[in-house]
C-alpha cells in the first residue's frame, strides 16, 4: 500500500508503534523500505499521555455487547 501511493498520493498512518520498531513487526528489510518511503516527505504529529480507550476499557465502560 506504502510502496503503491508513494510520491503520488497522500497517506496518512497512525501506530502505537514507534518507525524504528517496525522491524518487529515484519521483515527488517521490508520495514527499512517502508520507513524509508513514509519518512520522506513527512510531516509527523507526536501526541503523548494517556490513552482515553484504556482508561475507558479498565474502567467498564469500553465496548459494549449489541443485543
Amino acid at each position: 500500500m506504502v510502496d503503491a501511493a508513494y510520491e503520488s498520493r497522500s497517506i496518512a498512518v497512525t501506530s502505537s508503534i514507534h518507525s524504528s520498531s517496525f522491524d518487529t513487526i515484519m521483515p527488517k528489510t521490508l520495514a527499512t523500505a517502508t520507513v524509508d518511503r513514509l519518512l520522506r516527505h513527512a510531516h509527523l504529529a507526536t501526541t503523548k499521555g494517556d490513552s482515553h480507550r484504556l482508561a475507558k476499557a479498565l474502567a467498564g465502560k469500553g465496548m459494549v455487547a449489541l443485543n
